[in-house]
């Protein structure tokens, strides 16, 4: 057994040297091993070596060590009788020491815009736990745990270090892997037994969060004090667990309320309209279902499931791709869906009936979101992938239609040439990046933009038993690595800055979405943030207030008492970490509320 560990230990030695400090293989190199309700659990002790870079040539470096315990399986593989059904938990690791020293599989996926890598093994719902290694014995250090983003369609807990957050912010950090694509986000009329319909993935998270709540205390957390962060889909998640506070663990008699006591969400809407399951039911189901098993094939429930149930990971996913390909401009074409009992009803209506969950919590996104997507639409018109017509003064009408007349501004798409207008530049590359900006001030077709993250948040502050604050931020670093990060070569040849994730870095070194995790370093500048970042979420996540002594000060959103929370709003520059109005940057209150008077209440 211990030279398997020693040849496991050479390969992530090879494979991680720019990161790691493999000094030695052997049983120094072992995390303590954790007594869990599961089984005895052993990780890795990896130190990682972080340059620093300097006015001078020297570069200086500062290393530190943390205790990694990976690809734990908290849920048995979702094959046969168990794929769209809900996660039924593992009660035993089996006999002897379960070595969690790599992660788990990916769940399902096809390569994507940003994210090359495809994956289809569906034995993936695997946990994740990095611990500081000076913990004390009876210590219990609050929990951060992260729900990974990919627009429900990708991603994995494997992309993400979790050392900055365990050391810097000394917290015990968890991330896990869930059902994605339609694996976990498809609904259909014969899967709705119980209740139980279309947020398989979401059902995943909370039965990761038992674990946690069943688990931690064995590796230092405090399973009273866990906070659920995520972003874009991961937030989107977040904002669902926030909506269905009575709802009921799988397998337990836990309800969501009580598995987390802070939440953060980053770049995610939760206004944002989602489908219902009948909506999603005779959309991506009856689609998916009509294409691998045909009504001359499965006639009843049970001649459905069986015959879904049998097609290959490829199968399905080939499908998937196909689907999303026709329904290319249909934002929520696979997303969760509101109704039954998963989320019986959307967050808005939780908001208004006072039924959010009733916690602290952190909200905002980036300041240039959705450049990145006009980034990849450059790309994409580059690779002659057409995507649309490409986007220029003459095609900026019809690109603005998809996105902007449902419904329709009341100014009509003029207003909003008038108000950008470098939508109509004879540069074609300053039409792009203008729109970019645009769909990242407002749009209302996905909830990814800032007008809706400030709100979201003035909603959640208009409960009536509301009695936690909110942080509002924005991340503004233009200098925030993205090309080779979140777009591939070649990079655009206009100016992308703090586009959607592109904060990642800051609280996971070397994000690169990609399983190499090879990102480049941030410079000293977007470095020194970073610090700063993490030293607000970790003081939030150890007392609902991100505020400590040498930071700037960080006030409470005031959405409850000035719509879009005036000068409120936590701006994260490297030159300038203070307060300010994300309204008046984004124009909410002076130019998109006009235009959408029923959507920006």
């Amino acid at each position: 057994m211990r030279q398997l560990f020693n040849l496991k230990i050479l390969i992530l030695c090879v494979v991680q040297v720019a990161l790691t400090s493999c000094a030695g293989i052997g049983s120094s190199n072992l995390a303590p091993i954790v007594q869990t309700s599961v089984g005895d659990i052993e990780g890795i002790k990896r130190t990682y070596i972080i340059p620093q870079e300097t006015q001078t040539p020297k570069v200086q470096t500062v290393s530190y060590t943390v205790n990694e315990y990976r690809g734990i399986p908290y849920a048995l593989a979702p094959i046969g009788s168990r794929r769209w059904a809900l996660p039924e938990p593992v009660v035993s690791l089996g006999g002897g020491v379960f070595e969690a020293y790599e992660f788990g599989t990916p769940c399902p996926q096809n390569p994507r815009a940003g994210s090359p890598e495809g994956y289809s093994n569906e034995d993936c719902l695997s946990i994740n736990v990095t611990t500081p290694v000076d913990i004390k014995p009876g210590e219990k250090l609050p929990v951060f745990f992260w729900i990974h983003g990919g627009a429900f369609v990708g991603g994995s807990s494997s992309l993400y270090r979790l050392d900055k957050l365990a050391h810097d912010g000394r917290m015990v950090v968890v991330s896990s892997n869930y059902r994605i694509g339609v694996l976990g986000f498809m609904p259909n009329k014969y899967f709705g037994k119980n209740g139980y319909n279309g947020n398989y993935g979401l059902e995943d998270q909370r039965l990761a969060m038992k674990w946690v709540r069943d688990n931690i205390s064995a590796f230092g957390g405090d399973k009273n004090n866990v906070t659920i962060a995520g972003e874009s889909a991961g937030a989107g998640s977040v904002c669902m667990h926030l909506a269905s506070p009575d709802q009921v663990v799988s397998h337990s008699q836990i309800k969501v309320k009580d598995l987390f006591q802070k939440a953060i969400t980053q770049s995610a809407g939760c206004l944002q309209t989602l489908p219902t399951v009948a909506q999603g039911e005779a959309k991506v189901g009856a689609s998916i279902q009509a294409a691998l098993c045909p009504a001359s094939k499965a006639v009843t429930s049970e001649d459905v499931l069986s015959c879904m149930r049998s097609k290959t990971t490829k199968e399905i996913l080939d499908q998937q791709d196909i689907y999303t390909t026709d329904h290319a401009t249909d934002v929520t074409a696979i997303s969760p869906v509101v109704g039954g009992n998963t989320v019986p009803i959307s967050f808005k209506e939780a908001s208004i009936s006072d039924r959010l969950v009733n916690v602290p919590m952190i909200m905002g996104g980036t300041k240039s979101e959705l450049v990145l997507y006009a980034g990849y639409f450059w790309q994409d018109s580059q690779k002659k992938k057409d995507p649309g017509p490409p986007i220029n003064a003459t095609t900026i009408y019809e690109w603005l239609s998809a996105f902007y007349m449902s419904p329709s501004p009341a100014g009509g798409i003029p207003a909003i040439t008038n108000q950008y207008p470098k939508l109509l530049s004879s540069n074609s590359s300053e039409v792009v990046e203008s729109f970019g900006q645009a769909l990242s001030d407002y749009n209302p077709q996905l909830g990814i933009n800032n007008c809706l993250y400030l709100e979201t948040s003035d909603a959640v502050l208009h409960s009536k038993s509301r009695n936690y604050p909110i942080y509002q931020f924005e991340f503004a670093d233009a200098n925030a690595p993205v090309c080779k990060v979140s777009i591939d070569e070649p990079c655009p040849p206009f100016n992308l800055g703090p586009v959607h994730s592109s904060e990642l870095n800051y609280f996971f070194p070397n994000l690169s979405f990609t399983s190499k995790i090879d990102g480049p370093d941030l410079s000293p500048s977007s470095q020194a943030l970073a610090n700063q970042m993490v030293a607000y979420w970790a003081n939030f996540a150890y007392t609902g207030n991100p505020n400590q002594a040498g930071l700037p000060r960080w006030p409470i959103y005031a959405g409850a008492k000035v719509p879009f929370g005036g000068e409120s709003v936590l701006l994260l520059d490297p030159n300038h970490v203070e307060a300010y109005s994300s309204n008046n940057q984004h124009h909410c209150s002076a130019f998109w509320k006009k235009q959408y008077p029923l959507n920006l209440q």
